[in-house]
């Protein structure tokens, strides 16, 4: 992990929140996230992008859903990044809240 990348990705509130909700689950489905966060698919993709290749996040495809988690970090990385998931985001309570709202419905990521 770079720092300067790092600090990069950090400089965007957008993605301070995604990475604050993968902090706190395993695995969000890309649905997941345009819900939680209440954006657009297209701007939740390219935030994904922008951490997968700065090495934060990493991905799965199932079927048609891109499925992301935390990559494996340096101990620093992590340590830095865990404040986060705790209070350091203001979004982070209402973004779990409609996350787990998202998730309670029968139908999570549909066609």
């Amino acid at each position: 992990m770079e720092a300067q990348a790092l600090f990069d990705t950090l400089a965007d509130p957008t993605r301070r929140r995604i990475l604050a909700l993968l902090l706190a689950r395993d695995e969000l489905c890309v649905c997941e996230l345009t819900a939680a966060l209440e954006e657009i698919q297209p701007k939740i993709s390219r935030h994904l992008g922008v951490m997968k290749a700065a090495g934060l996040v990493t991905a799965r495809r199932e079927g048609t859903w891109m499925h992301y988690r935390m990559a494996k970090l340096p101990g620093w990385t992590v340590a830095l990044l865990s404040p986060l998931a705790t209070g350091a985001v203001p979004e982070f309570k209402a973004d779990v809240k409609r996350l787990k709202i998202m998730s309670g419905r029968a139908e999570r990521c549909v066609d």
